[in-house]
């Protein structure tokens, strides 16, 4: 029998190396599906529905959100954010693995959802707090008032690092993404992820009986 989808969750502070991560691990195995955000905000030029993200307007998202079809939303300037439950489920049944590029905020909720028993949450840190400002720096994407806004978020970010299940010290990539695939590794051999293991174990004793 397939094993019920993981729901992974990658949380970490803007430049600790979260979404880089998410990268990897996608394209080591490509079954692995990402979460795509429903947002109620208009799409910008080349961006494309199902693709960057699920647009839908407000009522609509309020709607899904009152009906219990959003695992997890918040509003950011004026805007919502959510991750719909639907595709997650699709792709649970189907024994595919879900991963979650979100803040600590959206894996509370998703923690605390219908769905919590399935989640595996990771904590990415930065090796100091010298290295995350330098790595935003060293993206050239930013200015000066973005990045101190950001560091000044992420002291925040950082005190919520023992709400997850396990923390990675992003102190080189790849030793992060060996960390990343060891986990993903491990839960997914967890006896309650292994339904198949029942009938098996049935067999060996129908061997014994046998002999």
């Amino acid at each position: 029998m397939m094993r019920r989808g993981l729901l992974l969750i990658l949380s970490s502070p803007s430049g600790a190396g979260k979404t880089t991560l998410t990268r990897m691990l996608m394209a080591w195995d490509p079954a692995i599906r990402f979460s795509i955000s429903a947002t109620t905000r208009a799409p910008r030029p080349g961006e494309q529905d199902g693709r960057e993200y699920y647009f839908r307007d407000r009522q609509t998202f309020e709607h899904m959100v009152k009906t219990g079809e959003m695992l997890e939303h918040a509003e950011v300037f004026g805007n919502f954010y959510g991750s719909p439950k639907a595709p997650v489920e699709a792709a649970m049944a189907d024994g595919r693995d879900t991963v979650f590029d979100i803040d600590w905020q959206g894996g509370q909720q998703i923690r605390n959802s219908a769905l919590g028993r399935d989640v595996v949450s990771i904590f990415v840190l930065p090796p100091s707090i010298a290295e995350l400002e330098l790595r935003l720096r060293k993206r050239g994407q930013d200015s000066d008032a973005v990045i101190a806004d950001r560091m000044s978020k992420s002291r925040n970010e950082i005190s919520h690092w023992a709400e997850y299940d396990y923390v990675i010290v992003n102190r080189d990539l790849d030793s992060a993404f060996s960390d990343l695939v060891t986990i993903l590794n491990t839960e997914r051999l967890r006896r309650d992820r292994q339904p198949h293991l029942n009938d098996f174990v049935r067999g060996l004793n129908q061997e014994f009986e046998a002999r």
